[in-house]
């Protein structure tokens, strides 16, 4: 069973054949962090969290690297808005994004550089480009030198007189050509900034991902990941950058994007009132389920997101939770192979349609041989559909804390039923209800204000 992956830079689908079967590399760019991740994001996010896993399922070392960008205009201006301190600000929605990828249910990367610790690569990078002639310094800027690169454009496909009328570049009376774009720009009062050759200044966007690839992944590395908006300009520019800097063919060997996200048919829009933050629908919903209705649709094709997609998805977990409930009554588990057809369709580009209907399959015939009175079938059949489901990172819960809701309110629940029985002095129920709590981990805690608990 070979993997294969669609190849942005081939416009093709091709087997995957990474540069060294015992060791693949795998770079995602990360978040700007200066506000909440909104669903969008969360979709770029989860498609590069399955190909991870999927990665570390099949190859003895995966190294998943994501990064942070936490120098940028919109953190700047973020930082002159409201006055909170950029340091202040990247730290709080560093954490911020954290929290939500693992509500979500994400693996957190392997490596996670970020930018500002890697200002020596980039300064590196660009004195390397400029002794090639690929970069010039002008006024405080330097510049990457567009037309220096005779094959520029390959990722987007457009000539260099396309690229130059599609593109928002600024139009400066130092740049050689309209195209050429910021490797370094000058720092303005109050703005952060490293010293440089080219005096107090901070790195332009592309080159950050440049350098902290080659840093952690080397010049050349197997794939590289991204939302489909990042092929023009910042890929393309990643690209341009890399290859010319290092001199090699290519950047990575295969390019990856996700596609859009829309709501109800329209792009996302804090105007039209249908802008999702994860952490606003985590509120809602639980995080599997959000997953689930992320991951319902191919990463390649676009996502109509909706409300009822992630009700219909919380419902396919509680049956399959279900299931594992059921099979967990009547004995414990096998242990199971991922299913092949399962497996399969991940293989061929991360198919989770297909794999999902396979989850499905599994389901029905746990029920099949239930019916029947096959109780080793059935076991095998939730056995099967728990490793499935825990390749994608499903099923990862007691099925009855999923069953039961939020843990938490349970939790408050039990202690609200124990404080009925003391007050009818049921003693006998309510040191039942302590120890049951006990022996999930919930200490409580009497005093003069009421009941307290914490995990133990």
């Amino acid at each position: 069973m070979t993997l294969s992956l669609y190849n942005t830079l081939l416009r093709t689908k091709e087997a995957f054949a990474p540069i060294d079967p015992g060791h693949v590399k795998l770079y995602v760019c990360g978040p700007t962090v200066y506000d909440y991740a909104h669903i969008g994001n969360a979709r770029t996010f989860s498609a590069f969290d399955l190909l991870a896993r999927l990665l570390k399922h099949l190859y003895p070392k995966v190294t998943y690297a994501r990064n942070i960008t936490d120098v940028d205009d919109k953190i700047i201006e973020r930082s002159n808005l409201s006055g909170e301190p950029i340091d202040s600000v990247t730290a709080r929605t560093t954490a911020q994004f954290h929290a939500d990828m693992d509500d979500l249910g994400l693996l957190r990367p392997d490596i996670e550089p970020r930018a500002t610790r890697h200002i020596g690569d980039m300064v590196a990078m660009i004195e390397t480009l400029i002794e090639k002639g690929f970069a010039y310094a002008a006024e405080g800027h330097v510049l990457f030198n567009v037309p220096a690169m005779s094959d520029y454009g390959q990722l987007s496909r457009r000539s260099q007189d396309e690229l130059i009328a599609g593109a928002r570049v600024e139009v400066a009376p130092y740049k050689k050509s309209p195209a050429d774009f910021v490797l370094w720009k000058p720092a303005k009062e109050g703005e952060p900034g490293w010293p440089s050759p080219w005096g107090s200044g901070r790195p332009g966007w592309h080159i950050e991902c440049s350098a902290m690839t080659a840093a952690h992944l080397g010049e050349v590395f197997d794939i590289h990941g991204g939302g489909l908006d990042l092929i023009f300009p910042h890929h393309e520019n990643e690209i341009a950058q890399s290859r010319c800097a290092h001199g090699t063919q290519v950047m990575a060997n295969v390019w990856m994007h996700s596609g859009f996200l829309t709501i109800a048919g329209d792009k996302m829009s804090k105007s039209l009132g249908n802008f999702y933050t994860v952490r606003e629908l985590l509120d809602e919903y639980p995080g599997e389920a959000l997953r689930l209705a992320i991951l319902s649709a191919h990463y390649r094709q676009p996502l109509d997101f909706s409300k009822d997609k992630v009700e219909q998805a919380r419902a396919a977990l509680d049956k399959w939770y279900g299931v594992l409930d059921k099979a967990k009554e009547a004995g414990d588990l096998p242990t199971a192979e991922v299913p092949a057809e399962f497996l399969a369709a991940l293989m061929d580009d991360l198919n989770t349609p297909k794999a999902i209907s396979v989850l499905y399959e599994q389901v029905n015939a746990y029920y099949g041989a239930d019916i029947k009175g096959d109780k080793a079938g059935a076991a095998d059949a939730a056995a099967r559909l728990k490793a499935a489901a825990n390749l994608l990172g499903f099923l990862t819960q007691e099925p009855k804390v999923w069953l039961q809701g939020d843990p938490d309110a349970a939790i408050e629940q039990a202690i609200a039923d124990r404080l009925a029985a003391r007050k009818a002095k049921n003693f006998a129920e309510a040191d039942r209800i302590r120890n049951d709590l006990a022996a999930q981990g919930v200490i409580l805690e009497d005093g003069p204000k009421g009941t307290t608990w914490k995990r133990g």
